[in-house]
């Protein structure tokens, strides 16, 4: 009997959860899009931003393709790991982790979509950053991108 009562009450929770999502990503689609060119180098980056909880969530899911020299920039209220996971996304990504001072902490290449659900890798640094630059999969090594280096933006 007590057994019966959990299995209720864990799938009303993932309802509830599921339910959730489904209006933070609807809120995300329709807030308003705003851009911002990052630079690293001589490379600039039309970044769309996602500063909300809402934008951060959808990120860059249901998008077809991602044009040449775009991205999108997470900016996050603290620095603290942050992790992404490629849940309906189609587009294989070069995410790349920012501390707070806009120094390249690390680059994860060529993170791949999920496969389904069932099986979603979270891409991670122990580090701590403050910004993810999300851009198309090769777009480091093709732009000589490294750990290291400097991004510059005004927001």
């Amino acid at each position: 009997m007590l057994i019966k009562y959990m299995i209720n009450y864990i799938i009303i929770g993932l309802i509830f959860l599921m339910i959730f999502f489904f209006i933070i990503l609807i809120i995300g689609k329709y807030q308003s899009q705003k851009y911002i060119d990052v630079k690293i180098g001589n490379i600039t980056i039309n970044s769309e931003i996602a500063d909300t909880l809402p934008k951060q969530i959808r990120g860059l899911m249901f998008r077809e393709n991602l044009p040449k020299n775009n991205g999108m920039l997470f900016i996050f209220s603290k620095e603290e790991k942050h992790s992404i996971w490629m849940a309906n996304t189609s587009i294989p990504l070069d995410i790349i982790w920012i501390d707070k001072n806009k120094k390249i902490i690390f680059i994860e290449k060529n993170a791949k979509p999920c496969e389904s659900l069932g099986y979603c890798p979270i891409y991670k640094t122990d580090m701590n950053s403050k910004y993810i630059l999300e851009v198309n999969s090769g777009f480091s090594d093709k732009n000589k991108i490294k750990v290291g280096q400097y991004i510059n933006f005004k927001l």
